[in-house]
């Protein structure tokens, strides 16, 4: 699981975003990448696609998600607090 790793407060959860979707959905582990694939109706201008992204994995895994890096890029570190690493791969379905 090179998606996920255990962090102090929670768990580091590494996704690759894909903006201006038709609808908010994880589409599931990209291999290549070693990242969960999240699609995101919102648009990457001013940082609505990161907001977007941060609630709408928020919804999913019932928690705080925080971005940590990659504001500007399609690779994203988020930061799950108080969950650990197999409950966030159960919520994701991945």
């Amino acid at each position: 699981m090179k998606f996920l790793k255990k962090a102090k407060d929670g768990a580091l959860l590494l996704v690759y975003v894909q903006p201006k979707a038709k609808k908010n959905e994880i589409e599931g582990v990209d291999e290549w990448r070693g990242r969960v694939k999240v699609k995101v109706k919102a648009p990457p201008v001013g940082g609505k696609a990161n907001k977007e992204l941060v609630k709408f994995l928020s919804k999913v895994l019932g928690a705080e998600v925080e971005l940590v890096r990659g504001e500007t890029s399609r690779e994203k570190d988020l930061l799950v607090r108080g969950l650990g690493v197999e409950e966030i791969k159960e919520k994701l379905k991945v």
